[in-house]
């Protein structure tokens, strides 16, 4: 499948988007609006302001709420016990909690898609209640990747995050994988979020870049879909035991790099050098994984990883 073109941004004047800031003060709610605000008394918080968002006009609530009835979105990555240290470290020096987090309402509680560290700093400092953000569309909770700017994600978490939130999605969807290009970003965290499950350690930096090249979304519905995401996430899999076999065979030799696995993958690759710009993902990896089991270590040379070399490789 050809890749979509890059659409050229295009020049705006300044100061033309959006709203004057005088037109973003609701006086009149909608119905709708006004019975969300209603859910936030009734369940103890309080509703502190409500605006028009000054890009798009959209409604938002500025809300204070019982800090036990908010938790973060179920397909989150785990939190850093470091950063939550920092950040109770923080608003215990300045004495305020100066960044709302998001949230939507699901059920009888609110998830917060972007506020998982903030939100347990504050738990652990024992506080009653937090302020949030509280947007009326629910389908927001599912675009965490792109509003998630606390603590910037690995590897790793994206991919973790992004597995677990299309299981989410097919629980409640019957939309296509397709359909939530936004949401996911990329393709590859899908794969690779069912390869880290299987292999928390693996260096999914390794094939991120070829999986960037043939790993496209799925036109089918996202339960499908998934069957499909394990067939390819055992393909990669299958191949980075062949690349570890190899990468051991390189050590026993004396061969010492923090590159040996990119070298391996980068070998054996057949879209290295291709200008194509669509492949078939099952061809591609029958033949890296052969290449791979086939790898002669003994024409390598040290020099050979030494070329690799460059910035590290991308933290998993």
């Amino acid at each position: 499948m050809p890749r979509p073109k890059t659409k050229r941004r295009k020049k705006v004047a300044p100061g033309s988007i959006g709203l004057a800031a005088t037109d973003t003060k609701i006086t009149n709610p909608a119905a709708e609006l006004r019975e969300l605000a209603e859910t936030v008394e009734a369940n103890g918080g309080a509703v502190l302001g409500t605006y028009a968002d000054p890009f798009a006009g959209k409604p938002v609530l500025l809300v204070a709420l019982p800090i036990d009835r908010v938790e973060p979105t179920p397909y989150q990555r785990d939190p850093s016990e470091n950063h939550v240290k920092r950040l109770m470290t923080v608003i215990e020096r300045i004495g305020r909690f100066l960044d709302p987090i998001i949230t939507i309402r699901q059920d009888e509680r609110y998830w917060t898609p972007n506020g998982s560290h903030r939100l347990k700093a504050l738990k652990k400092l024992g506080a009653r209640s937090v302020t949030a953000l509280l947007v009326p569309e629910p389908d927001v909770a599912f675009k965490i990747l792109a509003l998630n700017t606390e603590k910037a994600h690995n590897l790793r978490e994206k991919s973790l995050e992004t597995i677990r939130m299309a299981r989410t999605l097919a629980e409640r969807r019957e939309s296509k994988e397709s359909d939530y290009t936004f949401e996911f970003e990329q393709a590859p965290f899908l794969t690779l979020g069912l390869c880290y499950e299987n292999r928390p350690r693996m260096s999914g930096g390794a094939y991120h870049p070829v999986l960037k090249r043939v790993d496209d979304f799925l036109e089918h519905p996202i339960a499908r879909a998934l069957a499909l995401r394990e067939k390819r996430a055992a393909q990669v899999l299958e191949l980075d035991d062949a690349v570890s076999e190899v990468a051991g065979k390189l050590k026993k030799r004396g061969f010492t790099s923090p590159y040996m696995k990119p070298y391996v993958v980068a070998r054996v690759n057949p879209t290295r050098f291709s200008k194509a710009t669509s492949f078939d993902f099952d061809e591609v990896f029958k033949k890296m994984i052969g290449s791979a089991k086939r790898f002669n270590v003994d024409k390598v040379r040290q020099e050979d990883l030494a070329r690799v070399g460059g910035a590290p490789p991308a933290e998993d």
